[in-house]
């Protein structure tokens, strides 16, 4: 199972795990991208990060968190992302994170897994089979 429950994705959160998402393609000054967002337990609550990163057309290489970033100027470290927000609440964090870049409520998943969305993608694209 790829995706968590609502209830799962909560819970993840709840024991200071990271949640994720891939998103989908972006264009930024005419270079190709993706976008994946981000929940992580940072102090008292939870940052909300977006991501655009450079799309690579690679389905075998799925750390989105090495992904050189699409705006080096906008981000820090690709890791980090752009910061959405920082909320105290774990379910206020995902419905911020589904507001701002149109997540589904219903792909949330364990962190390192939005890369295997990626890779779908990319197999999609080419109209290629997934593994």
């Amino acid at each position: 199972m790829r995706y968590l429950t609502r209830s799962f994705a909560l819970g993840a959160l709840g024991r200071r795990k990271e949640v994720e998402q891939f998103i989908g393609p972006i264009t930024v000054a005419g270079i190709p991208g993706v976008r994946w967002v981000s929940v992580w337990p940072w102090q008292q609550g939870y940052n909300v990060p977006v991501h655009d990163v450079q799309e690579l057309d690679d389905e075998h290489y799925r750390d989105l968190d090495t992904f050189p970033p699409l705006d080096p100027e906008g981000e820090d470290d690709t890791s980090s992302g752009r910061l959405i927000g920082h909320v105290e609440d774990a379910a206020e964090a995902l419905e911020l994170a589904e507001r701002a870049t149109g997540a589904s409520p219903h792909r949330w998943a364990n962190h390192g897994v939005a890369g295997e969305d990626y890779a779908d993608f990319v197999l999609t694209r080419r109209g290629q089979q997934q593994p």
